[in-house]
């Protein structure tokens, strides 16, 4: 798609943000069906269509300039939202070569990579940054090498170490979560991480989905969708700031739930990394408020038979308890009852 940012737009206070009507139509639906019940729905990341959210391994789109100032935000009221334990230093400036050749492979009118052995130049013409430094000599950078580059990247980034038959948490920048703290998870393994997730546990989900990222081979990344819900086009709704937002969701109603109320999904991508044998779990959020949703006919039939149905747990879990029923009220009008086509895609 044309990346013609809005730097202005916010995600706080006066939440500005809104969607193009380009940027609608390629909003990732994690729906493929009218009902959903929690899966590893893991596949490879391939190159996906042109204009897509996976035409290209990092996705870069109009909300780029404002995610990354919101970032910033973020990070000004709380530094340790990054956090990097000292043995994955390797790991971080393979997650900055990651980052940086995907930008600039994939995106050369907004970002440039020169490269003269570990004498590198980076530009990223959006944000300003002109940038010479030594790849692999911290003391080049003025920040560590994981915080430089995402403070440059849209979504959440976080670095597993490999070892003892585990995956670790042991470093990562998330300013855009969802009700979860990196500070509090910092440390622990991979289902430790996951363990407050209701159901996928007694189905097996995250040992298949453990068993399968300790075979991830270098240069075969792979991606899956999640999705929750949130009161206003928010991307920090972190434990630490629930006060914040929290409350909000006792002001949906049935009359205004399709302007306050948005979809928020997770294209989650996982590469190895070459260095340090790390594994990289990138969680780019998008939003889209139901109101944008139902101009897609399709979709506004199927996200009302998804929240109808939805397992109790899952309700719970997705914090979808206090206003669950005003959507699914909202949304009826817009479901008429035509069987939908299977897949994501509009009709």
């Amino acid at each position: 798609m044309s990346t013609a940012f809005k730097p202005d737009e916010t995600f706080r206070d006066s939440f500005t943000f809104r969607n193009s009507e380009a940027a609608i139509r390629r909003f990732p639906m994690p729906f493929p069906e009218d009902n959903y019940m929690y899966s590893v729905n893991i596949e490879p990341h391939t190159a996906g269509p042109p204009g897509s959210v996976t035409e290209f391994p990092i996705d870069i789109d109009e909300h780029y300039v404002a995610e990354c100032k919101e970032r910033a935000l973020v990070l000004a009221a709380e530094p340790l939202r990054f956090q990097a334990l000292p043995h994955m230093m390797s790991a971080q400036w393979d997650c900055l070569e990651l980052i940086m050749e995907s930008l600039a492979r994939d995106y050369p009118q907004h970002f440039a990579l020169a490269r003269a052995g570990n004498r590198w130049h980076w530009i990223n013409r959006p944000l300003g940054i002109n940038r010479h430094f030594t790849f692999g000599e911290a003391s080049s950078l003025d920040r560590q090498p994981l915080d430089f580059i995402t403070r440059q990247a849209q979504g959440d980034w976080v670095v597993m170490d490999q070892r003892e038959g585990d995956l670790w948490t042991e470093a990562g920048m998330v300013t855009t979560q969802a009700d979860w703290s990196l500070d509090f998870d910092v440390g622990m393994t991979f289902k430790e991480w996951h363990g407050p997730v209701p159901i996928a546990h007694e189905l097996g989900v995250f040992d298949r989905a453990l068993k399968f990222l300790l075979n991830l081979r270098l240069g075969a990344p792979v991606r899956r969708l999640n999705w929750t819900m949130t009161v206003h086009p928010r991307l920090d709704t972190s434990p630490e700031n629930y006060p914040f937002w929290g409350p909000d969701r006792a002001a949906v109603t049935a009359l205004n739930a399709g302007d306050l109320v948005n979809l928020r999904v997770e294209l989650q991508g996982l590469w190895r990394l070459p260095r340090s044998n790390a594994v990289v779990f990138s969680i780019r959020c998008y939003l889209i408020s139901l109101r944008e949703l139902v101009t897609v006919a399709k979709w506004g039939r199927r996200v009302h038979r998804v929240l109808k149905n939805l397992h109790p747990e899952l309700v719970d879990y997705k914090g979808l308890a206090r206003y669950r029923d005003a959507v699914v009220e909202w949304l009826a009008p817009y479901d008429d009852g035509v069987p939908t086509t299977p897949g994501t895609a509009p009709e």
